[in-house]
């Protein structure tokens, strides 16, 4: 079973992974919405307590990602953003990205979080699957993502 370990979204192994994740997005990317924009996340962002980056690692080798971070919304809700939640292609199915979630999730409740939100696009069918059967509903829009058609929130 995979686990994951604590990583500077700087540092190489962390970036290459944002790389090819945002590689595989671009190419992706619904032609219809334009072109994907590509925004590599800061390092203060996904530091404790602002939040966490995790990388995840199978067999000794790293294969996804994904962060939470701190975001301010008007309600005052202690609120953290997942983002980056990605898996090589060829170790998807087998439920790393599902305890990859459920690890953020925890986290984000030991950084004072009352709830978890989330950007996506809908051309990312599994993901949303993910994220609604993980308990996540869908809200109206909290930013201004051009890449995002859907935005989830989670009571935690």
């Amino acid at each position: 079973m995979a686990s994951w370990r604590e990583a500077s979204v700087d540092e190489p192994a962390a970036h290459a992974l944002l790389t090819e994740y945002f590689r595989s997005r671009a190419a992706g990317f619904p032609p219809s919405q334009g072109k994907y924009r590509t925004v590599f996340p800061a390092t203060e962002h996904f530091t404790a307590p602002n939040g966490v980056f995790l990388v995840v690692v199978d067999d000794g080798v790293d294969v996804g990602c994904g962060g939470i971070r701190t975001i301010d919304l008007a309600d005052g809700t202690r609120t953290l953003e997942l983002k980056h939640l990605w898996l090589q292609p060829h170790t998807r199915g087998r439920g790393m990205g599902r305890a990859l979630l459920a690890e953020l999730e925890r986290r984000a409740r030991d950084l004072g979080a009352e709830r978890l939100v989330l950007d996506t696009n809908d051309s990312l069918e599994a993901a949303g699957g993910l994220y609604r059967s993980s308990g996540f509903e869908s809200i109206p829009p909290y930013n201004d993502n051009k890449n995002a058609t859907t935005w989830y929130a989670k009571t935690l």
